[in-house]
């Protein structure tokens, strides 16, 4: 499952790429929720459905095909030489169920030590 911060398509809107949710084949918008900052295996509850967060989501050189030159906005090279993956998380889901539009989630870290994501 993909999940992506709907504040990641707002800018690359301001930037000039059109994409509305579900553009970059993610199941789940969020909004206000800094999903690139959770650990691995942080849960999201949302409507009784459970989501189990494993990785950042890498994509691949086909999303220039959607639009040109979205891949470098997604996945760069910061001035400190780290390099920022932007296009979401992936996650499984550990307990099924129907989400709508607007449902709350409810963000549960994992237990123990944090372990940060990366690309999966």
């Amino acid at each position: 499952m993909h999940l992506i911060p709907v504040e990641v398509l707002e800018e690359l809107g301001r930037a000039g790429y059109d994409v509305a949710p579900g553009d970059l084949g993610e199941n789940i918008t969020t909004r206000g929720i800094a999903l690139l900052d959770l650990a691995v295996g942080t849960r999201l509850t949302i409507a009784g459905a459970t989501v189990t967060v494993m990785g950042l989501r890498n994509p691949c050189r086909q999303i220039e095909d959607f639009r040109p030159g979205l891949l470098k906005r997604l996945v760069h090279t910061t001035d400190d030489g780290r390099v920022e993956r932007l296009a979401g998380v992936m996650g499984v889901v550990s307990r099924g169920g129907t989400v709508a539009h607007g449902d709350p989630i409810e963000v549960e870290p994992p237990p123990g030590p944090a372990m940060p994501l990366t690309r999966v």
